[in-house]
């Protein structure tokens, strides 16, 4: 019989999309507040990988990612997803087919072995976490570099994602 032992903490990550990057300063204080000081943010990059959120954000879409120092319990990540939900819901915006988001903010974890995104969406490959949220591995950690599994998103397949995420897996 194995011994239970409590979660490993793991390095906290947020990815924002949005074609408006000053959403992207506007919604990092709340989320310091919440989380505590960023010690790795990625550049600004065009995301053209699918065209997936187009429709509700607009064209000539960005991705950024902030990385947090402190580490959390990987159990908490519902309780993020919650709150980013709630950040994006307050930057919606009303047209005639309803309310429509202006940023997409996707939570995650780097754990040494794996990174793992939180998501409202079931799927095959993801496992129910708790009030509406579903877990997904994304990457895997595997001879010296994260690798892509078969439902790795496209953007996540890039080799500037996957080196830098390398980079702040050394950070974990």
């Amino acid at each position: 019989m194995g011994h239970i032992t409590p979660a490993t903490p793991v390095k906290l990550f947020i990815g924002m999309i949005s074609n408006r990057t000053t959403l992207f300063e506007e919604v990092r204080q709340p989320i310091v507040s919440r989380f505590g000081p960023i010690d790795l943010e990625s550049p600004v990059y065009p995301w053209t990988h699918t065209t997936y959120y187009e429709k509700e954000l607009g064209p000539d879409l960005k991705r950024q990612f902030l990385f947090f120092k402190e580490p959390i319990s990987p159990d908490t990540l519902h309780e993020i997803k919650q709150f980013t939900n709630e950040l994006e819901q307050q930057r919606t915006r009303k047209t005639a087919e309803g309310s429509l988001r202006r940023i997409n903010l996707d939570p995650g974890y780097i754990a040494p072995s794996k990174i793992v995104l939180a998501t409202t969406k079931d799927y095959s490959h993801r496992i129910y976490l708790r009030d509406g949220i579903y877990a997904e591995v994304t990457l895997v950690y595997q001879g010296k570099s994260f690798v892509p599994l078969p439902n790795t998103y496209p953007d996540f397949r890039s080799e500037e994602y996957i080196a830098l995420f390398n980079e702040a897996r050394r950070l974990v």
